[in-house]
């Protein structure tokens, strides 16, 4: 049953050298993807488990112990039947019944003790498995964030988590007590008689053969689901999250042609997976049923010979389906064993990736900076071979408004990025207050910035935690004083709960302008030395603007300030401004003398004010 070929639309890079936004986890899936590794997967995730290693032990010697009482049953049972042949002896049939019962209780008490430890094991494995692995999304870089869509990163950490969880909860105890199982009943049966073992073994080569093409066809296949899912995930958080512009520009068909296309996918891959691996148990039922026949054939020949007893067959064949039985379990485990070890592979190689560039050996602190930025030929490129930046050179003494303008993708924003140390230059370097900022350690730079971005971000919890998210230990007054500042005070006080109102970042109960505002009110809170504002005003009335604009002069005095803004007006006061065309800065200049130069920003200027 070979898998069917599918075709896979491979999205171009954009201008810039990034993958078009919302195409990430296409992107991350192209045909380059590389060949699966179950063996070093499950490699990894025995690692996890040994975190767990008293409590697997304890289950284990819980396990030996009731395969102790397993095999015991079978051979108790051959005893007794023989003690009902020729004469019948009833007290030494009830004493063994007894005993039996007695095992089958105790095997019970095992079973349960078995289960609370490993049920609580588990759920230590799997937070710490969902715990590193959300560490790790906080620690890489963020062209990885840029490059993957939200729905798939959630996808590994709920949906591939989930498989992982109910492979350690449900399978586990099986499988080490399926292992230890077949051993117990392998020894009772060569004790009992070898050249019968040997007639319920004549089966296995065939139970291996079947095992490994099923296994290797149903990996690929369990793969591409959790894939297809992580897809649809994304799709699906996409949809929602932007359901106002879906309607707006009537796209609904569309985004439902694109969901129904997705998910024939998922369809495509779960059923083939589904097909693949349920075909092991009818298929190993139909093997053990024949080793079953030939060991009663085999045994009813040696029992006329009068080499074995009837009691000996009898314990034998429970012994014989002992040895078989738990081969049927882990064929019926079979789908949740390769979903998991799919998903597990793709939570592994998210923590397989490279976290964002450590700080260098001998970085310093940066105490009190002043604000002196330097550019010396700086390139960038998010995708070698494709820079976006190219030979940008400037200084900006502390204390002075830089405004960056030009058209959208000139590479404003990717300017700033690169102060931050979002990412790192790739020629060139970045000075601040005369030392390059890879010798500074990252927390103690980006403490020197305040910024706010185009796309506002809040966080569920209440407006006040949102405007002192920068600054946790800041009083209920200094965040009032931030709000007034921001003038985001005035609209706060209008709501129910004013600074006590709870809000989240996915919902709308504040237009965006509202949000805007709050987020500049956590950069004045934070009032650190280096200020950036891209797009600040962007999503605010003209009237908001002046506002924002008076309280920005305020909150700029003796910072340095990065502005980015289309509309030219608003950077009008700026102490230099740098026009941005193609990667290069090609003018700068104060907003008089690039006027009366009469060059592009004149032409700008000029055109949209």
């Amino acid at each position: 049953m070979p898998e069917e070929k599918r075709t896979v639309v491979v999205p171009s890079l954009t201008r810039q050298g990034r993958p078009p936004a919302g195409q990430g986890g296409m992107w991350r899936f192209a045909p380059t993807e590389r060949a699966k590794d179950a063996k070093g997967t499950f490699r990894k995730l025995l690692r996890f488990y040994m975190r767990e290693a008293k409590s697997l032990f304890a289950v284990v010697i819980l396990l030996i112990l009731d395969t102790i009482v397993t095999v015991a049953v079978p051979y108790l049972i051959g005893r007794a039947i023989n003690a009902m042949t020729g004469r019948v002896d009833l007290g030494l049939v009830g004493a063994f019944a007894a005993v039996i019962i007695a095992l089958y209780l105790l095997d019970w008490l095992l079973t349960i003790a078995q289960g609370v430890i490993m049920n609580a094991a588990t759920q230590k494995i799997v937070r710490g498995l969902r715990r590193n692995l959300f560490d790790k999304l906080q620690r890489l870089p963020l062209v990885y964030h840029d490059t993957h869509t939200h729905g798939e990163l959630m996808s590994r950490l709920t949906n591939d988590v989930d498989n992982i969880s109910v492979t350690i909860a449900q399978s586990t105890t099986q499988l080490i007590g399926a292992a230890i199982t077949i051993i117990g009943s392998l020894t009772m049966m060569l004790l009992l008689n070898v050249y019968l073992t040997l007639a319920a073994l004549v089966t296995l080569p065939l139970i291996i053969i079947m095992t490994r093409i099923i296994a290797g066809h149903s990996r690929v296949l369990f793969a591409g689901q959790q894939r297809e899912l992580g897809r649809l995930n994304g799709l699906i958080e996409e949809s929602i999250a932007g359901q106002k512009m879906v309607k707006a520009f009537n796209m609904e068909e569309n985004m439902t042609s694109r969901f129904a296309e997705t998910n024939a996918g998922l369809r495509h891959y779960a059923t083939r997976a589904q097909i693949w691996s349920g075909a092991l148990m009818p298929m190993m039922n139909v093997i053990t049923n024949l080793g079953y026949v030939s060991v009663a054939a085999f045994g009813g020949f040696l029992a006329a010979e009068g080499i074995v007893t009837i009691g000996a067959i009898a314990s034998f064949t429970v012994y014989a389906r002992q040895f078989t039985g738990p081969m049927n379990n882990i064929a019926g485990m079979f789908n949740n064993l390769q979903s998991a070890l799919a998903g597990a592979e793709r939570v592994f190689e998210v923590l397989a990736e490279a976290d964002e560039t450590a700080d260098a050996p001998g970085a310093v602190e940066m105490t009190v900076p002043r604000g002196d930025v330097r550019f010396e030929h700086v390139s960038f490129a998010y995708v070698p071979g494709r820079n976006v930046l190219n030979d940008v050179s400037f200084t900006v003494k502390a204390g002075q408004k830089i405004a960056l303008v030009g058209a959208t993708g000139a590479g404003k924003t990717t300017i700033v990025n690169l102060l931050t140390r979002f990412y790192d230059v790739t020629g060139g370097r970045v000075l601040l207050d005369g030392l390059d900022i890879r010798r500074y350690k990252r927390d103690s730079l980006r403490g020197a910035f305040s910024v706010v971005l185009q796309d506002t971000c809040l966080f569920t919890g209440t407006i006040a935690d949102n405007i002192r998210y920068g600054r946790p230990e800041a009083a209920d007054e200094q965040v009032r004083e931030a709000a007034r500042a921001a003038g985001a005070d005035a609209f706060i006080r209008r709501l129910r709960d004013g600074y006590a109102t709870v809000v989240s970042g996915e919902s709308d109960t504040l237009s965006q302008g509202q949000r805007q505002l709050l987020a500049i009110a956590r950069a004045v809170l934070c009032a650190a030395p280096i200020l950036i504002l891209d797009e600040a005003t962007s999503s605010v009335d003209t009237r908001t603007e002046l506002h924002i604009q008076e309280a920005m002069l305020k909150l700029a005095r003796g910072r340095t300030s990065f502005v980015i803004a289309h509309r030219l007006s608003t950077i009008r006061d700026a102490d230099v401004i740098m026009v941005v065309m193609g990667g290069r800065i090609v003018e700068s200049g104060s907003h008089a003398e690039l006027m009366a130069a009469g060059g592009k920003y004149a032409q700008m200027y000029n055109t949209r004010g």
